[in-house]
């Protein structure tokens, strides 16, 4: 993402925030630290993986060559992960992939076509989020007894981890801050790019989403959203 690395105040944020998580002691245990990073590998993979999956997907569908002329109508993660993103993501918990690029210049209906392919990504998070429910469920009826084996207390892990970061993705992309899904959302249902605060708004989008961050607004609005989506997709298999 071009604008956070150009954007020294972005930059600065980031910074802070790697400084706030060393000092709060999670480092303290290197390895507790480390396995809990390694359980989330896969959930962070495939949810960052799927997501601009189908945003690079939905652009193709719509008409848009770039996003396949680019490689990214792909799950295959080597095409969607950002070093820096994931590494931030990794130490501080706030990261992205690399964002699809997409020419809306090639829609039938640009502003219609634009929410269709933002609307994508939170999409494909919210089925995945589904899916692997529903693998717990059958987790439960097929094999109960595996579930309380060391090996099937990891896969269990593993799997509500996917779930989790699926929800997180999907919620925390909607969230209407630039450069954020949601943001292209309002952008395209309420066609912002002819008001005049527009641009100025988008530039900043990312400090202001660390300022969010960093003051707690997007935890208190994330955190209630994620217990009642995960109680909501687990109620699905009536295991809520």
């Amino acid at each position: 993402m071009r604008l956070i690395r150009s954007n020294p105040l972005a930059v600065f944020f980031l910074l802070y925030m790697a400084y706030q998580s060393f000092m709060s002691g999670q480092f303290d245990n290197p390895t507790s630290w480390f396995m809990a990073k390694l359980y989330l590998l896969p959930a962070i993979l495939i949810g960052l993986s799927f997501h601009e999956f189908a945003h690079a997907a939905a652009a193709y569908a719509l008409g848009d060559q770039t996003p396949k002329l680019q490689g990214r109508v792909t799950v295959n993660p080597i095409a969607h992960v950002d070093p820096f993103g994931f590494i931030a993501l990794i130490f501080i918990g706030f990261g992205w992939g690399r964002p699809v690029q997409v020419n809306p210049m090639n829609f039938k209906n640009m502003r219609r076509d634009g929410v269709i392919v933002d609307l994508a990504g939170v999409t494909m998070n919210f089925i995945l989020a589904i899916l692997f429910a529903g693998v717990f469920k059958l987790m439960i009826i097929w094999n109960p007894a595996f579930m309380g084996t060391y090996m099937g207390s990891v896969v269990v892990e593993l799997i509500y981890n996917i779930i989790m970061i699926n929800i997180v993705l999907m919620l925390f992309n909607l969230l209407p801050v630039p450069p954020l899904d949601g943001f292209g959302i309002i952008t395209e249902v309420f066609d912002l790019r002819k008001r005049s605060f527009y641009y100025q708004l988008y530039n900043n989008g990312f400090v202001i989403l660390l300022l969010l961050m960093m003051f707690d607004v997007t935890e208190k609005v994330l955190v209630p959203a994620v217990g009642f989506v995960l109680r909501f997709v687990f109620s699905i298999y009536g295991l809520a």
